[in-house]
């Protein structure tokens, strides 16, 4: 072989690796939790919780992510606004899972209210070019049926407002269960956190996609 033959080589092989650089890089970045004891992973070990597994879950599918945990346990939407200025400022996050509203419901707060805050930490987000992914919860129905059906509804007039990607109920695949929840019948076990993951992972991976319509996502 020839040296001219390597020198070809080497410039084909140089364009092949700066062609695909952006590619990588466009997976770069911080992805933000922000929830309460359902994504806080209450009642179980930290490594054990969905958010965790999605760690775990990105690094294994090679993406550069970082994602951050700023879930607390008994978290309103009222309590998430106003620790998200903070949040965004600290970790500069490139795309953010909100995970709000199932405390707002059960201590009977007007779904109107869910509602604004749910839209202004969305737009908090959005002002500083973060991509949101909203995760939608549901009342027990003894809160009665114009409660629950208010509280549910609040989600999809929310991500249609503000045109951001929705998984309409998070705990669907284990809401229904049997063994699914904690003695408390609130918090899912550790056993079913791979399946509240696979739940989102459809809509997280669109999420991370470039140039992807994250408003037809579904889980």
């Amino acid at each position: 072989m020839t040296t001219d033959f390597f020198r070809r080589l080497s410039l084909h092989l140089g364009l092949c690796f700066l062609l695909l650089a952006p590619l990588t890089a466009a997976r770069a970045g911080t992805l933000l939790v922000l929830g309460d004891s359902i994504s806080a992973a209450y009642g179980l070990e930290q490594a054990d919780g969905w958010v965790e597994l999605l760690q775990s879950r990105l690094e294994e599918a090679g993406e550069a992510v970082k994602v951050v945990n700023a879930s607390v346990s008994g978290e309103t939407t009222s309590g998430g606004l106003a620790r998200l200025p903070r949040l965004l400022d600290e970790h500069k996050p490139r795309w953010m899972i909100l995970e709000l509203g199932g405390n707002d419901g059960l201590r009977g707060y007007p779904p109107q209210a869910l509602q604004r805050n749910l839209q202004r930490m969305i737009r908090l987000a959005q002002d500083e070019d973060v991509e949101v992914l909203l995760l939608g919860m549901r009342m027990p129905p003894n809160y009665g049926q114009a409660y629950t059906e208010a509280f549910a509804g609040v989600y999809p007039k929310v991500a249609e407002a503000e045109q951001v990607p929705l998984v309409p109920f998070f705990l669907e695949p284990i809401a229904l269960k049997e063994g699914a929840m904690q003695t408390d019948g609130i918090h899912p076990t550790a056993e079913a956190q791979p399946a509240l993951l696979d739940h989102v992972w459809p809509c997280v991976q669109q999420l991370l996609e470039e140039g992807v319509n994250t408003e037809s996502c579904t889980p």
